[in-house]
């Protein structure tokens, strides 16, 4: 048995590791959302909706936000039409906690691993910005593309950008990045 965890001792530890952190963070997240009770909706989700009209009103866009009183997200209006609607789920938290827990558990030298979980988590809120920026305009002139568009094509965009800051972290800012790469 113990040359067995001696083998695999490195994803063990990365296995552990990982899920540690994605478990504490995602019961501290958890904790934050409950703060603002049922049908509240939270200031992240709320910067993001704010953020999105934002972007598109510097643009010169017809774009406008609206809350739910009575349920917790906030209607997109492009061009006088409602498109589409962020909730919770929508604010690109849980992935910045997936992305924080893999950088975790690949970590190297603290000042590089804090300050590219920073960049990256900020990296990953400003994409998902414009990622609901651009759902909204394409949904707005697709319709019957809804689903693709917001089920498949967006979150491919999203874990893949998340995957290649994963592969950049690995390759050259983890413990386990190769010194020789030029």
């Amino acid at each position: 048995m113990k040359k067995y965890f001696i083998r695999y001792k490195p994803f063990l530890l990365f296995l552990g590791t990982f899920f540690f952190t994605y478990i504490v963070l995602t019961v501290l997240y958890q904790g934050y959302l409950n703060s603002f009770g049922e049908n509240k909706l939270d200031t992240i989700t709320r910067m993001v909706g704010e953020n999105t009209n934002q972007l598109l009103q510097f643009f010169g866009v017809n774009f406008t936000i609206e809350d739910n009183q009575s349920h917790s997200f906030i209607k997109l209006i492009y061009n006088q039409k409602y498109v589409a609607r962020i909730i919770e789920g929508c604010n690109a938290i849980s992935v910045i906690i997936l992305f924080v827990s893999f950088v975790v558990s690949f970590s190297g030298k603290l000042k590089p691993t804090l300050l590219f979980i920073f960049g990256g988590s900020l990296f990953i809120y400003v994409l998902n910005v414009i990622r609901i920026a651009l759902l909204c305009m394409l949904i707005f002139h697709f319709p019957n593309q809804k689903q693709i568009l917001h089920g498949v094509l967006f979150p491919l965009f999203i874990y893949g950008v998340v995957f290649i800051l994963w592969v950049i972290w690995v390759r050259n800012f983890s413990k386990y990045a190769s010194k020789n790469i030029k």
